[in-house]
């Protein structure tokens, strides 16, 4: 089958058009755009991939093209076959459904405003769409208080002068809108600045509401300059309330992604500078690399978008189609958009505020454990393993001169340190420093106490990580072997920050982390852990060292002993002190015996 699909594939013309994957049911499974069919489908049956791109062609069983005139549109064919067959492994956007309107209707006697799931052609404005339904309903009820507008149940024309006001007109939130003598028309004129602050024009309302208090005040009407006044600074707390950057940035949209045991989208809507509204939108894991994720998000996102459309839309990553997309959303919108990966300034502290709130919704809508059981499960595709890595134990190894190198053992479960289960080793008949024969030394005694039946060494695991590149992984893979054992192993490579980048085998192929938050945290945290273990080791077996020589000193116990490394930090640093120096640390006659001590005949020996 994988023949004919191939074989199939490399007959493809080297034109843009759109791709549909079939399975034994010949129903739609993926759709995809590309500038060269040829090279695009072809990849598919060629080569390793990542692992729900391999669960996708494992059940393709034909696939069929559509040549395009140009890559745009192919663009817009994919965005409609989407729309149409909904395959599973494309990302899915639901339309609006979760993020809400407010619908305003100005051509009714006393308009108010309501929240709707969708917005539809019935003449009214629709604002939006939202965040959530409780956010929408934040928003009016914010802005009603700002206009003194009533957010009560009551319906007007029908309900004015019946009843006694309610509480909201006595706590001064409500301009008593059900008072026989209230005014439609003042009324009406509220309603239409809640559309200016609703529309992201707020600036406008400002400056006209400032006009007409100037000239209440002016005409000496004090009243009615300071309720305008009171609207003023009201309507100014709801249009800075959630003011982030200075108004240089008009209608703009920034993006957010992450990957983790769901996968995000955010969006973060600035007008006029303010932030008006951040959407969430949680997927499944998508099928296509980031950039490629992006561009089918945007265009399902956009392409079911009504109204409140940005200017700029700012990405953190770069996709391939951007022209045709910037032509794609401007034709939608009728005017010009385009599309920007900021490299610096505060564009770029947009697109990572956007990022953040993206990984901060998965933290809060999955729980530590499927996180961490998500992380795993990537970790166990990416690297091929047969078995789950439940259990990760990491080797490093620390030394001070030949007499000094220590190996340490940690062992994670689930992702959690389990510091019951650490190991340390003493490396020994090493004449010099030797990092690869200290690696098979360590691997090799933890192992052999397993094959011998040592209880504190019963259990195997899943995967081993070595501190260091393919040689050192080499080596672990060495010991495992005499002692007749096969385990994954693979070595921990490190960036310039000395952060771990990369898992690498033993021969030399490597397995970028670093594109998933998640992995790249949990690897770097079992490197980090591992190396403070086998330093705390080495630490520990220097401060003995010094211990029982400094002991052997009259005057010297565990506290002076420990004043003198506190402030001199090695044995050597105190044999070469001074006699003055000695006497700020310790009593002058215990100073003098430390000298002598160094300084005798039988300490020159030392």
């Amino acid at each position: 089958m994988l023949d004919s699909l191939r074989e199939k594939a490399n007959n493809l013309p080297l034109l843009p058009g759109v791709y549909i994957m079939l399975d034994e049911q010949s129903e739609v499974i993926y759709v995809g755009k590309a500038k060269k069919l040829k090279n695009r489908v072809s990849s598919y049956f060629h080569g390793e991939h990542l692992p729900k791109v391999a669960a996708m062609v494992e059940k393709v069983r034909d696939f069929n093209v559509i040549v395009a005139a140009s890559e745009f549109e192919a663009l817009v064919l994919e965005n409609s076959l989407i729309k149409r067959h909904k395959p599973r492994y494309n990302i899915l956007l639901k339309d609006d459904k979760g993020y809400p309107f407010i619908r305003l209707d100005m051509r009714e006697e006393y308009p108010a405003m309501s929240l709707q799931s969708h917005a539809a052609k019935d003449g009214a404005k629709y604002f939006g769409p939202f965040g959530g339904r409780s956010q929408t309903r934040d928003i009016i009820s914010t802005i009603s208080k700002a206009l003194l507008l009533p957010d009560c149940s009551r319906k007007f024309p029908r309900d004015i002068g019946k009843e006694r006001p309610c509480l909201n007109y006595h706590m001064g939130t409500c301009a008593g809108w059900c008072l026989k003598d209230s005014s439609a028309e003042d009324y009406r004129q509220r309603m239409m600045q809640a559309a200016l602050i609703l529309d992201g024009r707020s600036r406008e309302l400002v400056e006209e509401l400032k006009e007409k208090m100037e000239a209440a005040a002016e005409e000496l009407r004090f009243e009615k300059a300071a309720e305008l006044r009171d609207r003023l600074r009201a309507i100014e707390g709801v249009a800075n309330k959630q003011r982030v950057i200075a108004t240089a940035f008009a209608d703009t949209d920034a993006v957010g992604f992450c990957r983790g045991a769901k996968s995000c989208f955010t969006l973060l809507h600035f007008v006029e500078g303010s932030l008006v509204v951040k959407e969430v939108i949680m997927i499944e894991e998508p099928l296509e690399n980031d950039s490629e994720a992006m561009s089918e998000f945007l265009h399902q996102y956009y392409g079911n978008h009504r109204g409140g459309w940005p200017k700029s839309v700012l990405l953190p990553c770069d996709i391939e189609d951007r022209a045709e997309l910037e032509d794609f959303l401007s034709q939608l919108s009728g005017r010009k958009m385009y599309i920007e990966t900021p490299r610096r300034g505060e564009r770029l502290r947009l697109v990572e505020s956007a990022g953040l709130n993206a990984r901060e919704e998965i933290q809060r809508r999955t729980t530590a454990a499927q996180r961490r059981s998500k992380t795993l499960e990537w970790l166990q595709k990416a690297l091929g393993l047969e078995n789950f890595p439940e259990r990760i134990e990491a080797f490093d190894i620390s030394n001070l001169g030949a007499t000094g190198i220590v190996a340490a053992m940690t062992v994670h479960v689930d992702g959690k340190p389990l510091k019951r289960d650490y190991r340390r080793f003493r490396i020994k008949e090493l004449d010099n420093p030797d990092d690869y024969a200290s690696m098979y030394q360590a691997v090799y005694r933890r192992f052999r106490h397993y094959c011998e039946g040592d209880e504190k060494f019963s259990t195997l695991p899943d995967l081993l990580l070595i501190d260091g590149g393919d040689s050192h992984a080499a080596m672990a893979e060495k010991a495992l072997s005499e002692l007749g054992l096969s385990i994954p192993v693979y070595g921990m490579v490190k960036d310039d920050r000395h952060r771990t980048r990369a898992l690498i085998d033993s021969d030399g192929h490597e397995v970028g982390i670093n594109t998933n938050q998640a992995v790249f945290a949990l690897v770097g945290n079992i490197q980090e852990e591992t190396h403070r273990f086998a330093i705390e080791y080495q630490r520990s077996l220097r401060n003995e060292s010094y211990a029982s020589e400094l002991e052997k000193i009259p005057g010297v116990g565990e506290k002076r002993r420990q004043d003198l490394i506190k402030a001199f930090k090695s044995l050597k640093a105190i044999r070469e002190a001074e006699l003055t120096q000695l006497e700020l640390v310790v009593p002058k006659n215990t100073a003098r015996a430390i000298y002598d001590y160094f300084h005798s005949e039988k300490g020159d020996k030392k």
